[in-house]
């Protein structure tokens, strides 16, 4: 396979494969951090969880644990590998894990899973260390051919030298011997002073393949034989099929077949248009079951009733405070509902056979992918095989593997491969979204400054559904995530928990996560003591961190950069203001600072974005820019515009028209703002996302003197002379 083509996949027999022909095959027991070795010999016992493949000829290999999907982790984990062993980046090639948790389980989530900013984190030590363990073994198979110590070899471009001697071996020539030898226990790491990838900008390993178009994605998959189609449910969540008449959809030309299932209707044709109009012709009566009166009143409703339940204590520390005390600030803030419209439209391309599956599909989860599969067909786990490819998009959607059970349900029914293709309205109708959340939260001071601080967060839990041992305690670990640890010394400090199930809704991880919510509530609340105390909002949060010396910097360098303090330039009907957002989050400070103008009716321009981000060390710096930028449109999107609003059980949005994301002339000028560090890499696919909605809102509060507790921004509030 070419290195900048798509993963294909590997499985144990291919690794096995690869030993044979005289490879070196590293392995890292991520969950204890051990390195392995699998020796050639046939009596040596297999180490699994293989990262690294050196074959005799050379060519190196990494089976890449971690799904691409436009965050650049393909090329961050291949320069950790590359710059331990001294390869150049260009040389390395990918394929993409098997599915497999004990082997290749992300050693925050214990499963296979891609999300939540944690693949730098996850393996920036255990990459480095199989990197390293690599060169080590190379260099001691090097030193023994040539009867010398291994301290006096050096390494280079895929070699190992003996200057003394002026003798030279490939990693290829080497790779048999060291797959001999014993790994080090514990082996030494380039100091970060030595770098010569890591931190520096490196052109991406995949964008040759993004850019000729070559590269395959899920949808791109057409096993010999396949057939194409589309589906619809029952709009109503929960919702069963009564009564199908398909005898129109049957007519369409390259219609082959109509698959009713008990939730759901499939057409099958020849290609995906004759599919969708087949589609189109279905007569379909709906059961429309416990949920039809669903709406979004009646759920915001429930939410509030929830939330006067007593939570689970998640911090409970010095003086506590209550709403309605004097002298107490007490706010509200609510996040809507919210779906991910990835680019890449849901699909799944399945081949039921009676005794195996197929499932090719670009998945954040490739196990739980595997498990839904076999569930769905009722095959074992290991007779389901699954090929995971490049995803455009996933924002969390790709977390969940309900495409794939619908679409092996449907493919059961059919002689032949199929690709279940979902259309834009489909999937934005029936999808699972970012849950509604309300949060609660109040403070008293002291001289200005909080001296005690409740927080109350109320919405579902994904995570006691989604990976249950993490749910103890009652506590939902993502949705307080932003709450129970923030920048700001407080005094005392109280957080709780209330989970709160919407009735009927599926929900699910959006990009951003828990401090989606949790960040917009503190620096919202943030900004409105500084109103209340008549303080600058930049030093009344420098007042807040003496003790938190990155976090000061962040903000520090982004009111720099983006001239806080001096006048905004102005036009008649126009308000204008500058708002700050500062999140400690996915173990990244990030300060981000909005300009807004609002019109006099209301509309909102936000004109430029200024980050400042500290995630430690950038491992690739200009994939750090960019995780930032592409998270800064995302939740502008969000704020600005997203919304999911249900009624009548039936969600109301159906394509980009009226779920909008920014448009050119909506994008403000980005900066961002890179300050390095010596510290291990923090996440930084979801900061950006996070940062930019309570800065535009704390702009807007700057620029009105109205501040905004509901997402997304309503216009009709920020009129001029409205009272609120």
């Amino acid at each position: 396979m070419d290195k900048h083509s798509p993963p294909t996949g590997a499985s144990r027999r291919d690794l096995l494969r690869g030993l044979a022909y005289g490879g070196l095959l590293l392995a890292v027991d991520l969950p204890l951090g051990r390195l392995a070795v699998a020796r050639e010999d046939a009596g040596a016992a297999f180490a699994p969880d293989a990262f690294i493949r050196i074959a005799g000829d050379g060519a190196v290999t990494l089976i890449m644990p971690q799904v691409e999907m436009g965050q650049g982790i393909y090329t961050a984990i291949s320069m950790m590998i590359a710059e331990e062993l001294d390869l150049p980046l260009a040389s390395i090639r990918l394929e993409a894990a098997p599915a497999s948790d004990a082997l290749y389980g992300n050693p925050l989530f214990g499963i296979q899973a891609t999300g939540g900013s944690t693949s730098v984190r996850a393996y920036w030590t255990p990459m480095r260390k199989a990197g390293a363990a690599a060169r080590a073994m190379l260099v001691e198979a090097a030193a023994k051919r040539w009867q010398v110590d291994p301290s006096t070899c050096e390494t280079r471009d895929g070699a190992v030298l003996h200057t003394a001697s002026n003798r030279t071996l490939t990693y290829g020539e080497l790779a048999a011997a060291a797959s001999h030898l014993t790994p080090p226990a514990k082996p030494p790491l380039k100091d970060p002073k030595a770098f010569r990838l890591l931190g520096k900008v490196q052109t991406r390993l995949d964008i040759e393949g993004k850019g000729n178009g070559s590269v395959k994605y899920g949808i791109d998959a057409l096993p010999p034989g396949v057939k194409f189609a589309t589906l619809v449910s029952c709009p109503v969540p929960g919702g069963k099929v009564k009564a199908v008449d398909d005898a129109a959809a049957r007519a369409v030309a390259g219609v082959r077949q109509v698959v009713v299932l008990e939730d759901l209707v499939a057409v099958v044709a020849d290609h995906m248009w004759a599919a969708k109009k087949g589609l189109e012709k279905l007569a379909i009566t709906w059961d429309e079951g416990a949920n039809a009166d669903i709406s979004t009143d009646s759920l915001r409703a429930a939410l509030y009733e929830a939330a006067k339940q007593q939570g689970v204590a998640v911090k409970n520390e010095g003086p506590d405070v209550q709403p309605g005390q004097p002298g107490v600030i007490s706010a509200m803030y609510e996040l809507p509902f919210l779906t991910h419209a990835p680019m890449e439209p849901m699909n799944c391309t399945v081949h039921v056979r009676p005794d195996a599956c197929e499932v090719w599909i670009g998945t954040q989860v490739m196990t739980k992918a595997q498990a839904a599969a076999a569930q769905a067909s009722g095959l074992k786990p290991e007779q389901v095989t699954v090929h995971n490819h490049l995803i455009g998009g996933g924002f969390g959607r790709r977390l969940e593997v309900d495409m794939v059970d619908k679409a092996v349900r449907i493919a059961a029914k059919v002689d032949s491969p199929v690709k279940v293709v979902w259309t834009r309205e489909e999937d934005i109708r029936t999808a699972m979204y970012r849950s509604t959340y309300g949060t609660w939260i109040s403070a008293k001071l002291e001289n200005g400054k909080p001296v005690a601080w409740h927080h109350k967060v109320v919405g579902p839990s994904i995570i006691a559904r989604w990976l249950p041992p993490a749910f103890t305690g009652g506590i939902d670990i993502d949705a307080i995530d932003g709450a129970s640890e923030q920048p700001y010394a407080v005094g005392g400090f109280h957080v709780e928990y209330v989970r709160h199930e919407p009735q009927g809704v599926p929900t699910c991880f959006w990009r951003g996560v828990g401090p989606n919510y949790n960040v917009f509530t503190v620096e919202s609340f943030i900004d409105r003591l500084a109103f209340e105390t008549k303080t600058d909002p930049l030093e009344y949060r420098r007042g807040l961190l003496g003790a938190n010396p990155r976090a000061l910097a962040v903000l520090n360098k982004a009111a720099a950069q983006a001239g806080w303090g001096t006048p905004l330039p102005t036009a008649a009907g126009q308000r204008v203001g500058r708002g700050i957002c500062l999140q400690t989050v996915f173990g990244s400070y990030l300060s981000t600072i909005a300009e807004v103008a609002v019109a006099d009716d209301g509309r909102v321009t936000v004109r430029r974005l200024v980050t400042a981000v500290d995630c430690g060390m950038p491992v690739n710096p200009d994939g750090v820019i960019s995780q930032i930028q592409g998270g800064l449109v995302f939740g502008l999107s969000a704020a600005l515009h997203g919304q999911i609003t249900f009624e009548k059980g039936r969600v109301q949005q159906s394509n980009f028209h009226d779920y909008r994301v920014v448009r050119i002339d909506e994008m403000p000028a980005v900066e961002v703002h890179l300050m390095p560090t010596a510290e291990a890499p923090g996440g930084i696919g979801e900061p950006g996302t996070t940062t930019v909605q309570p800065a535009v809102a704390n702009a807007i509060y700057a620029a009105t003197g109205v501040q905004l507790t509901r997402m997304p921004i309503d216009p009709k509030r920020l009129a001029k002379g409205v009272r609120t």
